[in-house]
């Protein structure tokens, strides 16, 4: 049984970030920055507790499958399989997403993730729904 506080705790605070840039009425271009910087950090956070619960959940249920693995595109391939993914095609795109974010720094890169986070939160959300479900 996995431990998922961690996953739910990351999750919770990206939503939480979302809902504050959403909320922001502020015309001061510093204040929007920050909270847009925040959502990207969350963003980065989310994506890689996703993916490695993803990894963690497969080894425990699915360990022949698991050894096969040779590329994170292959992971999400194999939850999709399994079901705790709907799209891999999506987490493809987070993961190019979050290899700018980590790679290099642009602001037309981030205002880009800025608004892809809201439906990565609902992607991270039905992972963490569907692992919950299953999490025996």
């Amino acid at each position: 049984m996995l431990d998922l506080t961690p996953l739910q705790d990351t999750i919770a605070s990206l939503e939480r970030a979302i809902a504050v840039g959403k909320q922001m009425n502020s015309t001061d271009a510093s204040i929007r920055e920050v909270v847009q910087a925040g959502i990207i950090q969350n963003f980065e956070i989310v994506y890689e507790m996703c993916w490695k619960f993803m990894q963690r959940w497969l080894r425990l249920n699915q360990p022949n499958d698991v050894d096969h693995l040779r590329t994170r595109k292959d992971l999400f391939r194999l939850a999709a399989q399994h079901q705790l993914i709907q799209n891999p095609q999506a987490w493809f795109l987070y993961g190019e997403a979050r290899n700018l974010t980590s790679h290099t720094y642009q602001k037309e890169q981030a205002t880009k993730i800025y608004y892809l986070a809201p439906q990565f939160l609902l992607d991270a959300q039905f992972l963490l729904r569907k692992i919950e479900g299953m999490n025996d």
